[in-house]
């Protein structure tokens, strides 16, 4: 079992920054992978970044340039650097851990972490 708390949203104006983390309770080195996704209201779910074991990295087109994820194993915890933020990034942020290629799921997830810009 494994228990992810993410950190550091809130509220920022458009072309700000934020750092988001995501803290696992376990060791993240043994994860095949962490995502960072993102839900605005009355839109989907949606994946903005990810990292697999291997430190490969995919990232959402809308954020390329902008985010970049990172990995701390030491203190088994994920990060997501956001630069350039623009109002569209508003969401509740939330990480999450070990994918099921075959199911196309994710095994672990946080509670999430609001982020507001402003225009």
């Amino acid at each position: 079992q494994v228990q992810l708390v993410e950190s550091g949203g809130g509220l920022v104006q458009a072309g700000g920054s934020l750092t988001l983390s995501c803290a696992a309770s376990g060791r993240i080195f043994s994860l095949n992978a962490i995502g960072w996704h993102r839900q605005a209201p009355g839109k989907q779910r949606e994946l903005v970044a990810a990292s697999a074991s291997g430190d490969s990295t995919n990232y959402a087109d809308s954020v390329k340039g902008r985010f970049t994820i990172s990995k701390d194993n030491a203190k088994d915890t994920v990060y997501l650097q956001m630069n350039s933020l623009k109002p569209e990034d508003t969401a509740l942020y939330y990480c999450a851990a070990e994918y099921d290629v075959v199911g196309g799921t994710w095994g672990y997830w946080g509670q999430g972490t609001q982020v507001t810009v402003s225009s």
